[in-house]
């Protein structure tokens, strides 16, 4: 109580109004001003509390505690400025002031050793970076993560070729050993029913020419079949001559709607400035037509055959996946809107004798021939087919060097190989 009763004593004490002579004007400034800064100082403390309140990971968050210890201390002692304009209590009015010294000492004291902890704290620029770093430490990442992906299926898909190459290439050999061989029999039996059909006397046994004239036809067949074989094989006997392919599929065209009927609607896309090829002309007729009648078997209530021919730089990524040798290429595409393949019959497709027809449909020996010959001539045939939509071959084969000779004018009639014997 003493102690309140010497805050409370004027004595002789006179208030600051009166210092101010009772001036309105000059009372309202400082009354005013004080009651500003007071309510600005008791309202600042309250932001702090309640930032700090919801953000308690910040760091040296107790310092704010400090401070608004001390800007409420403050707050009063403008307070007590108003007050003592009437009321002499300069005594609560300096201990107002003594407790703002104190908190504002002992603010000052924890704030100053705070000082390097405080600027080693990252800026919210110096955090931005970081982050915009962090991302694109992610992105490099994730790219990173595609380009090995993209390698593991690129290695994944070359292993599955080099396989299917393997077994292609293995199946070949078998296939050309045994056409070879057979062949050769075969060349003997045409020579000696030759021989017998000029031996036999004109007016001789009509039943016997008859026979003669079967097994001759017979091993004529057999002989076209050893000549798909050997192209299989890649031991076909080959005449390639330098040609621009666009010739020989258009003097082909009249040949494929005679042998694709009315139901089928060619269409021919050619590049106007294909590249020239050192083919056999024979063959890839014979290749072109097999795929054809491939095509046509697959659209047996018609539809569409459409042969693209088109220019395949050296630079163009497919022919690394291809597994071609470096260099241009052709390409002859024919696509049909037919029933298509599942995947394991076209993973099939180009081994000899493999059909889906029914027998004595088909031998199974067109798509291996078309196969055969193109990687005889250095190419390479690939083929993709959907179920439902349709099956696409494609045939690549190397750029010739030296311009292409206009192709003669041909109707297409597959020749009988009755020396496959000089086949390397």
């Amino acid at each position: 109580m003493a102690i309140l009763q010497t805050l409370l004593e004027t004595g002789e004490s006179i208030p600051h109004g009166a210092c101010m002579g009772w001036r309105p004007e000059l009372i309202s400034l400082h009354v005013v001003s004080d009651v500003i800064i007071a309510a600005s100082y008791l309202s600042i403390p309250i932001v702090l509390a309640v930032f700090v309140s919801r953000r308690p990971d910040m760091m040296f968050g107790w310092i704010a505690w400090a401070f608004a210890v001390f800007l409420v201390a403050c707050g009063l002692s403008h307070l007590l400025d108003i007050w003592t304009i009437w009321y002499p209590h300069f005594a609560a009015e300096g201990l107002a002031k003594a407790l703002t010294a104190v908190t504002s000492l002992a603010t000052a004291v924890v704030l100053w050793p705070l000082l390097p902890k405080a600027l080693k704290i990252p800026s919210a620029d110096e955090l931005r970076r970081a982050v915009e770093a962090l991302r694109l430490q992610i992105r490099e990442r994730d790219l990173a993560l595609k380009a090995l992906e993209r390698e593991r299926e690129e290695r994944r898909r070359a292993e599955d070729m080099l396989r299917q190459a393997q077994k292609m290439e293995a199946i070949g050999q078998l296939t050309a050993g045994i056409a070879h061989d057979f062949n050769n029999l075969m060349t003997a039996v045409i020579g000696n029913l030759e021989r017998a059909r000029r031996l036999l006397p004109q007016d001789g046994s009509r039943q016997l020419a008859r026979a003669i004239r079967g097994a001759a036809l017979g091993a004529e067949r057999a002989g076209v079949l050893t000549h798909r074989l050997l192209a299989f094989g890649c031991r076909q006997p080959l005449a390639p001559n330098v040609m621009n392919v666009n010739d020989v599929l258009e003097h082909l065209a009249d040949t494929l709607r005679r042998t694709l009927g009315g139901t089928i609607r060619v269409v021919s896309n050619l590049t106007f400035d294909l590249w020239p090829t050192k083919v056999d002309a024979d063959a890839l007729e014979s290749a072109i037509l097999n795929l054809a009648v491939n095509a046509r078997d697959a659209m047996p209530e018609g539809g569409n055959l459409v042969i693209t021919t088109r220019n395949v730089a050296s630079g163009d990524v497919l022919i690394s996946e291809l597994g071609l040798a470096a260099g241009d290429y052709i390409e002859i595409a024919v696509a049909d809107t037919g029933l298509g393949m599942t995947e394991e019959v076209a993973s099939r497709a180009f081994e000899p004798f493999f059909t889906t027809k029914q027998l004595g449909e088909g031998s199974g020996l067109g798509l291996s021939q078309a196969y055969g010959f193109a990687v005889q001539s250095d190419g390479t045939a690939v083929l993709d087919s959907t179920p439902g939509e349709g099956t696409t071959v494609k045939l690549y084969l190397p750029r010739a060097q030296v311009a292409a000779t206009p192709a003669p004018a041909r109707s297409f009639a597959p020749g009988l190989l009755t020396n496959a014997a000089a086949c390397p």
